[in-house]
């Protein structure tokens, strides 16, 4: 008999139920305008409707303001882009460490062979794609990548994962799909289709990383410090933007305006830190991935 003629149970059932109205609500939807919808709302100065708010965000999510710098709040987005008191977060010092840029549930890691990477089980992309057209990503085949998912609940801030310079961003714009695993499971090469940011360092080992971070629905902004800009979905096209910016390990480098995902790509010579695994929960500063001797 054929495996997929036999009965299924009644939570598998629900389980795609589930998933199906998932989908629905968060992707066939007006993505891009219900997205810059939310980026007007969430600018309201307004501390008694964004009280309100917070208080209606915290029935669906586990938000938890105990290690904000400050917890009243003016605007949605101050919520969104809230700074934690000193010491909420420390990197680790070691030197053969690479940490996490941020706050993030691990998704698919692996190796990138010949130019390709996963998004989800089944669904490969090509690093050429994500990068953009005038990217070289040779550096990192045969390397490995992992991809950090923040949740809408999480700490928004990323920071330098080690020390080094970054010395190019290229920004692209795209769609707003959201990034929760059930869309990943079912929209191919996801990522290359949302807007993001392909942040270039070299590590003052000499390595040369990258992080793209990529927007999602309802979050189509992203904050770089050391250019003093916002990226957003107005800026159409690849908008090339060289720099030379130092940073030191845990250094902010900007921010997301709810929530999202982060890609963490580097050279051959790296391996996953203790415990780095798909589906753990880590904090900014923790180790992701470590230098091999």
């Amino acid at each position: 008999m054929n495996d997929n003629a036999l009965p299924r149970p009644g939570w598998f059932k629900r389980l795609v139920a589930q998933e199906d109205l998932n989908f629905l609500l968060t992707n066939r939807v007006p993505r891009i305008a219900l997205t810059k919808l939310m980026g007007r709302f969430s600018r309201i100065d307004s501390p008694v409707l964004t009280r309100l708010t917070i208080a209606a965000w915290r029935l669906f999510t586990p938000l938890d303001l105990s290690e904000a710098k400050h917890t009243r709040f003016r605007s949605l987005k101050d919520c969104f882009t809230r700074e934690l008191k000193p010491g909420a977060r420390v990197f680790d010092a070691r030197p053969d460490v690479f940490a996490s840029p941020s706050d993030a549930i691990v998704g698919a890691t692996g190796v990138v062979e010949r130019g390709q990477v996963y998004q989800a089980k089944g669904f490969p992309y090509a690093t050429e794609e994500l990068f953009g057209p005038t990217q070289d990503v040779s550096a990192f085949e045969g390397g490995r990548f992992v991809t950090l998912r923040l949740t809408s609940a999480m700490y928004h801030r990323f920071h330098a994962p080690a020390d080094g310079v970054v010395e190019h961003v290229t920004y692209l714009s795209g769609d707003t799909w959201n990034v929760n695993p059930v869309a990943l499971k079912r929209v191919e090469r996801l990522f290359c289709l949302n807007e993001r940011a392909v942040v270039r360092m070299t590590l003052s080992s000499g390595h040369a990383i990258a992080l793209v971070p990529v927007a999602a629905i309802l979050v189509a902004s992203i904050r770089l410090h050391f250019l003093d800009v916002l990226l957003h979905i107005g800026r159409k096209g690849a908008n090339e933007m060289p720099c030379k910016a130092p940073h030191v390990k845990g250094q902010e480098m900007g921010w997301f305006e709810h929530g999202s995902t982060i890609i963490v790509f580097v050279p051959p010579g790296f391996e996953l830190a203790e415990g780095i695994a798909t589906g753990v929960q880590i904090r900014a500063g923790q180790a992701l991935l470590r230098r091999l001797p």
